[in-house]
């Protein structure tokens, strides 16, 4: 909040200072300072102007919650059973890659800003989930409010928080992580409270840099059984993020908002016989021996959650399916 504070109050001196000395320099009875100042001082002005507004509307987006957001209180039925605990400790390796020191379980929360190495933007470190972190004061539907719909106890959005991945969660499987993540040992590694900058704030006012804030889940989710079939694969795909990276309808998109393409899954696995499949969620190597980077393809975290029966039943969905195009 501090950044982002000083950061705006600095671009408004900065665009005011310029929009001053545009008028000064367009009154100006020297022909040179007026039509070589002026316009060189304009430009600038309303450039800065232009960021302060959108950092303005970023701000708002950031801070104000939702209109009419529903503001879930009510208790779910998290009951930290030894089965509950055991499902969302398989899930919860989901959110080890950035909620973790270590990459793994517990998850006490980055060790690393992810901001930073880039423009200036601020700091955001992914939260300490264990019982000593900020959800020690969450209630549980609040937990689950913001793994499948992206905003905080308060209704404020999150960001980089892959919420459009999980939004079709079933309730057992997001009431298990809950589960999970009160039943981990608490940690003392604190890391700092996110601070953006007015240019991280410009950039989600204009939409570059979006917030995680899904439509709310307003009825039940339910799974089908656990079992290696085309419908529980379909229920993966809603499930686990998959259609984060390759589009909504699975016919490709960008592997984790990078620009790195990720390709329609209908088209390549369809190619690939189920051992190959297999394989690469194992050992990241696809048919032909070509190894995928797990930064851009996370098969090793995957890997970790899905057992040979959840891959065939994903296996299963992509050959089952029409086969589909981009945008179909």
């Amino acid at each position: 909040m501090i950044q982002l504070v000083a950061s705006m109050v600095i671009v408004f001196v900065i665009a005011a200072l310029l929009i001053w000395g545009a008028v000064r320099a367009w009154r100006s009875r020297r022909g040179v300072v007026r039509w070589l100042l002026g316009p060189v001082a304009s430009l600038f002005a309303l450039a800065l102007t232009a960021g302060f507004v959108l950092a303005v509307v970023g701000a708002v987006k950031l801070f104000t919650p939702p209109y009419n957001y529903p503001n879930q209180t009510a208790s779910v039925p998290v009951t930290g059973g030894t089965a509950q605990v055991a499902r969302g400790r398989e899930l919860a390796m989901l959110c080890a890659g950035c909620h973790s020191t270590t990459g793994n379980l517990p998850l006490d929360g980055s060790a690393d800003n992810f901001l930073a190495g880039g423009p200036p933007m601020g700091v955001l470190y992914a939260p300490n989930l264990t019982p000593s972190g900020p959800l020690k004061n969450w209630t549980d539907a609040q937990i689950a409010r913001a793994i499948r719909e992206g905003v905080d106890n308060q209704g404020h959005p999150l960001v980089i928080m892959p919420s459009g991945g999980f939004h079709g969660m079933s309730d057992a499987d997001v009431y298990s992580i809950v589960a999970y993540l009160r039943s981990q040992p608490p940690s003392p590694h604190n890391p700092p409270p996110p601070d953006f900058t007015a240019l991280a704030a410009a950039l989600l006012g204009a939409g570059g840099f979006p917030d995680s804030a899904q439509p709310p889940v307003t009825s039940p989710i339910t799974a089908p059984p656990r079992a290696a079939t085309a419908e529980y694969g379909h229920y993966l795909t809603t499930a686990i993020g998959c259609r984060d990276c390759h589009g909504e309808n699975l016919t490709g998109g960008t592997a984790g908002g990078s620009n790195v393409p990720a390709p329609n899954l209908f088209t390549v696995v369809t190619q690939w016989n189920q051992p190959d499949f297999l394989t690469f969620f194992r050992t990241g190597a696809a048919p032909g021996g070509k190894q995928v980077d797990p930064d851009v393809m996370p098969w090793k975290d995957f890997s970790k959650i899905l057992t040979d029966q959840d891959l065939q039943a994903l296996y299963l969905y992509l050959h089952s399916a029409p086969p589909k195009n981009n945008g179909s």
